[in-house]
């Protein structure tokens, strides 16, 4: 995968390089969009980038009172909302992540690595579950919206 994205990046420095820095500027965003967009649609279906799913969470008594049954919620609805999962772009780079106490929550579902799930409880060691990461289908389209940006910039 970064051998497919390094020989995208030598194809596309030269054209880029001929746009204007606001034309750059508005390309990086677009394309931290797109990006953005194809994490949250895979979180939503709960995939890891490879295509496998998810570690499912570890199971526990659902049953609270007599004849309450909590249902089941995906992980990270809000993680993948656009008020956590944040785009920065210019025209040199785009970043893709999380800030803050989020930041870190991601982090330990994207290693898999220990943390306490409230204050004062037992560690535990979480299962890997990467939350950001490139999919096959995600250079195909950086590569479109590039083009697409180009064509219309450049008047090819």
């Amino acid at each position: 995968m970064t051998n497919r994205l390094e020989a995208l990046e030598d194809w596309a420095a030269g054209l880029v390089g001929q746009l204007e820095p606001a034309s750059r500027d508005r390309l990086a965003r677009r394309l931290g969009q797109v990006l953005r967009r194809s994490q949250q649609q895979r979180i939503i279906v709960q995939l890891n980038p490879d295509g496998s799913k998810y570690a499912p969470r570890k199971q526990r008594n659902l049953r609270g009172k007599q004849g309450r049954l909590k249902r089941k919620v995906k992980m990270f609805q809000k993680l993948r909302t656009a008020t956590f999962l944040k785009v920065q772009g210019d025209g040199n780079a785009i970043s893709i992540g999380f800030a803050g106490r989020i930041a870190r929550i991601a982090r330990v579902h994207q290693y898999g690595l220990r943390d306490r799930a409230e204050g004062g409880a037992a560690q535990v060691t979480y299962a890997q579950r990467e939350i950001l990461g490139f999919a096959p289908g995600d250079l195909g389209s950086v590569r479109d919206e590039l083009l697409a940006h180009l064509s219309k910039d450049l008047n090819f």
